[in-house]
């Protein structure tokens, strides 16, 4: 049984944020308030390893202090996720759109994250029309089940799919479940 403190925040967590030196809590903060997610647990999985601090329990801290500063977090612009947004995008496209397609990407700042392009022909091109990262889609599905999905994906099908049924043209995702970077794309 865990013990849970005011609002029902695990105390071996506070305890384990608490317990780093103050230097690395000033610079969890600070990375925090720049919404460096991935710096932020880092930082806190290196200084807190010797005391049994594991990843889970760092990404749990980092979120606490995501919570505990709120809107001072600078957080990155969100891609707009809404159809008209996106359409306006996809209009703006140079030459005829032909397709909508998803594709994962990843960096050490925002783990993993999908990219939503619109393929389009003569010329042949492709133009990024939103980035979906985590947080993004967490804040686009509002509560939705994601189905077991990664939330960037679900997010990403559901407004890759809304998308392509605007425009009249196939929506592509190669690998919607499982995170893959070398997923086959609609063009090589």
């Amino acid at each position: 049984m865990t013990n849970r403190g005011a609002g029902g925040v695990d105390r071996g967590i506070e305890d384990q944020w608490a317990g780093l030196p103050a230097g690395i809590r000033t610079q969890v903060d600070g990375y925090v308030l720049q919404d460096r997610f991935m710096q932020a647990v880092k930082l806190v999985w290196d200084a807190g390893r010797a005391r049994g601090t594991g990843l889970h329990e760092a990404q749990q801290i980092v979120h606490l202090r995501y919570e505990h500063l709120g809107d001072r977090v600078a957080r990155t612009p969100d891609s707009p996720l809404d159809l008209d947004s996106l359409a306006a995008l996809a209009h703006g496209v140079p030459g005829r759109v032909v397709a909508i397609e998803a594709v994962w990407d990843g960096d050490t700042v925002h783990d993993w994250f999908v990219h939503l392009l619109a393929l389009a022909d003569e010329p042949v091109s492709e133009k990024c029309l939103a980035t979906i990262y985590w947080g993004t889609a967490v804040r686009a599905l509002d509560g939705a089940d994601t189905g077991g999905r990664h939330p960037s994906a679900a997010a990403a099908t559901r407004a890759g799919t809304a998308l392509a049924e605007h425009l009249g043209v196939p929506f592509h995702f190669a690998s919607p479940d499982t995170p893959d970077d070398e997923a086959p794309r609609l063009r090589p």
